[in-house]
């Protein structure tokens, strides 16, 4: 039995094919469009799932779309009535997608398919389409893959149809969704508002608020709690909607909003204020509590030990950290591709355990597959491509020194491209698609930010660390797991140094964010954020394979178990699919190395002509 799982049409389409109940494949749309959060239907997804599969649309057999448009469609209505007039350029400019896209889901679907398959095949069959409810989809996707016979559930997100959090249990192969907290009134809204206040894209820039959070001080959180959100002992919240426009209007927050935090919106990449970090590290202290409320109270309804969460919000690293040292639970597991593109494969899971009721047994760790599900890409494949183009490069036959390899270049201070294996299903690079470094340089962060991935410099790289020794660097349990890169937890103390006072200074007061971020602050200073923390990726080898034995290799020439690891793209781009996307990156960066399989390409033997191609190659993307 093959499940086709689908998101589409709001942000971050995908696609997910369930095969009796294992996870075959699963990737966003964006990867292969190259449009960063695409919301198009996820036509190129969906082809890539049945040939890994290796089969046609004609021999799925159920659709799984993963909420409900026509409830959604009610909730714009009822909402656009309730605001009447003012709502109305909202309106006139959401009903055009509706009409033409989102409202005849159904229709459109199988148009859809059809078109691009075997159409009598598909017409003669009629496959079913199933369409879960948004927060069941992220409830499957959270609680079905992971390594728990029973667990409490915890969705937090912007809002699905009506519902923007949901609690709940799962238990052996079944969710249930006990409560929920509805629109307006929403955590991730919250957050979003406040993210569009400090200049940064809705739906986008979330994280990137969340790592300004650290450099300032939390004065606001009582005009938040006091003025715009009341905060219930059980984590629910209640907005006063006169601060906010994102029911009416066009924008995210009101004139009223602006006046109680000093000012308008920060107009996107104008100069960081202070008032900005201190506005981002009120509403992420906000948050943090909500959300560590809103955990305690899911255990305590549902008496469960283990916690799953997905949705949106369940990517604020920082607060997962906090439930995880905190909440109530002996362990949790958070979906590595929390926000909608997680969806499908959410949908496709609830089809396979819930509605077609097929048993369930957990796997340990998890039998999310290291959320590695996306294209695989041959040495024969790579070495085709890089001799069409006349690239230099070196191919190793044998894997041991490959790796030995590679490590001598990250032990001299070289920045690697690393592509190997299957693509990340989800917005981390984790080893798959990611970009090396050694943690241990001072100069590393910067180099990365300014000469690699063109980004704000305040933000901070996060670790990969061997599983076995994370709790030497950080502040874990031994044998304590974070393989997703879904947790920020504080460096251990034994590998902090204490700055000297004029770095003090500097961390204090500096205005610049370049010079506070690079203040050397632990003996991994390339992954030590401005608070000390760091957001962890565990690399094991049952998950990681290779990229684990790379990392045994630096850490047998260095002592050093730890690299810095970042998604492989620039910014505004997708993280990269195919070997062409990765080495027009490496080409017009500064990248030092590449390594595509057993293929490695260094800077200095590329042609000259070669590396003329990095300004036309970043044109291509709306840097915002």
């Amino acid at each position: 039995m093959h499940i086709l799982g689908i998101s589409a049409h709001y942000h971050d389409s995908a696609a997910a094919l369930i095969s009796d109940g294992d996870i075959v494949a699963a990737a966003q749309e964006e990867r292969f469009t190259r449009k960063k959060h695409d919301p198009a239907f996820p036509q190129h997804a969906i082809d890539y799932c049945l040939a890994e599969g290796g089969i046609g649309l004609e021999d799925v057999g159920y659709i799984a779309f993963y909420e409900k448009s026509l409830v959604k469609f009610d909730r714009l209505l009822e909402t656009y009535l309730a605001f009447a007039p003012s709502g109305f350029r909202s309106f006139r400019a959401a009903m055009p997608v509706w009409l033409k896209d989102k409202l005849f889901m159904r229709s459109k679907l199988r148009g859809h398919l059809t078109a691009s398959s075997n159409p009598k095949a598909v017409k003669s069959r009629r496959v079913p389409i199933v369409f879960t409810e948004h927060h069941e989809s992220h409830a499957a996707s959270a609680f079905f893959p992971s390594p728990f016979e029973t667990a409490a559930i915890l969705t937090i997100d912007g809002v699905g149809e009506w519902a923007t959090a949901t609690y709940g249990k799962g238990e052996g192969n079944r969710v249930t969704l006990l409560g929920q907290l509805e629109f307006p009134h929403s955590l991730g809204l919250l957050y979003s508002a406040f993210t569009y206040y400090c200049g940064f894209k809705v739906n986008s820039g979330e994280y990137k608020l969340m790592g300004l959070a650290p450099y300032g001080n939390p004065v606001y959180e009582d005009a938040i709690l006091n003025q715009l959100i009341d905060l219930k002992a059980d984590g629910s919240i209640w907005l006063n909607m006169k601060y906010f426009n994102y029911c009416q209007g066009l924008t995210m927050t009101s004139d009223r909003f602006h006046d109680l935090f000093g000012g308008p919106p920060r107009a996107p990449e104008s100069q960081l204020e202070q008032r900005h970090m201190d506005v981002a590290a009120s509403i992420q202290k906000v948050t943090e509590e909500a959300m560590l409320r809103m955990a305690r109270e899911a255990g305590r309804r549902t008496g469960m030990r283990n916690l799953v969460m997905a949705g949106g919000v369940a990517l604020n690293c920082v607060a997962n950290g906090r439930i995880v040292r905190e909440g109530p639970f002996d362990d949790i597991w958070i979906q590595p591709a929390a926000g909608d593109a997680g969806g499908a494969l959410g949908a496709g899971v609830f089809v396979w355990h819930q509605l077609l009721n097929k048993p369930r047994a957990p796997k340990r760790g998890d039998s999310q597959k290291g959320s590695l599900l996306g294209p695989a890409f041959s040495n024969e494949q790579i070495a085709s491509v890089l001799r069409s183009e006349h690239i230099p490069f070196e191919r190793y036959e044998d894997e041991s020194t490959l790796v030995s390899a590679v490590a001598g270049l990250l032990a001299n201070g070289k920045i690697v491209g690393w592509f190997a294996g299957r693509m990340e299903f989800g917005p981390r690079a984790l080893g798959a698609r990611s970009i090396l470094g050694d943690a241990r340089q001072p100069s590393m962060q910067a180099a990365m930010n300014l000469k690699i991935k063109f980004r704000e410099s305040f933000r901070p790289f996060a670790p990969c660390v061997l599983r076995e020794r994370a709790h030497e660097y950080f502040d874990m349990k031994p044998g304590q797991e974070s393989p997703y890169m879904l947790l920020v937890t504080p460096v251990a103390d034994r590998h902090r140094v204490t700055p000297a006072a004029d770095d003090l200074r500097t961390m204090r007061e500096d205005p610049d964010l370049r010079r506070r971020v690079n203040v050397v602050r632990s003996t991994i200073p390339a992954v030590t954020h401005v608070d000390y923390s760091a957001r962890i990726q565990t690399v094991d080898e049952e998950r990681h394979g290779r990229f684990y034995r790379l990392m045994k290799a630096f850490e047998r020439l260095t002592g050093c178990g730890v690299l810095v690891n970042t998604s492989f793209n620039v910014r505004g781009e997708p993280i990269v699919c195919r070997p062409e996307e990765a080495y027009r990156c490496f080409a017009a960066t500064e990248m030092d190395a590449l390594v595509l399989e057993n293929c490695v390409l260094l800077k200095e033997g590329l042609p000259e002509g070669m590396r003329e191609a990095r300004a036309g190659y970043l044109e291509q993307f709306a840097l915002d």
